[in-house]
């Protein structure tokens, strides 16, 4: 079943308020209704982050807005939903987690080529203030430079 790469959900200040150290593609344990409501857009990742409990990750603030024909099918909005990676990716990611200021958030939400569910996550670092005024710093110069050549 092919099914059109429209979805690509993203997590747009991440970038900002992070510098990420490591990616990883993750798949989701979702719910019938949650599913099609993703494919129809309505999702929000800008406030998720990832847990472990119990060995296993879980993302935790994950926004699914209920599916409009979904009755009593449809689940809470806000629950933790599994994430489906390797053995050797969640031991690696468990014990990097173990340096302090570290922490697992999303960057972007989308449907792959076979129609399931794919988060990409990062293993990312806070970034401080005069961090955050570098990057606007060189995205204006990077700006700039580009008006010139043109």
């Amino acid at each position: 079943m092919k099914t059109e790469n429209t979805i690509n959900i993203k997590n747009k200040k991440a970038s900002f308020e992070f510098s990420f150290i490591d990616h990883y593609v993750a798949g989701v344990q979702l719910t019938g209704t949650e599913i099609k409501s993703i494919r129809e857009g309505k999702c929000n990742i800008n406030d998720a982050f990832c847990v472990f409990t119990n060995n296993e990750l879980f993302i935790r603030n994950m926004h699914v807005a209920h599916y409009f024909n979904g009755t009593y099918n449809n689940v809470e909005e806000k629950r933790d939903r599994k994430l489906l990676l390797n053995k050797k990716e969640l031991n690696r990611l468990q014990g990097k987690l173990k340096d302090q200021g570290l922490t697992i958030i999303p960057i972007r939400l989308f449907i792959n080529d076979k129609g399931y569910c794919k988060i990409e996550i990062a293993l990312a670092k806070g970034k401080k203030l005069f961090d955050k005024r570098e990057d606007i710093k060189k995205r204006d110069t990077d700006r700039e430079m580009q008006r010139k050549m043109k």
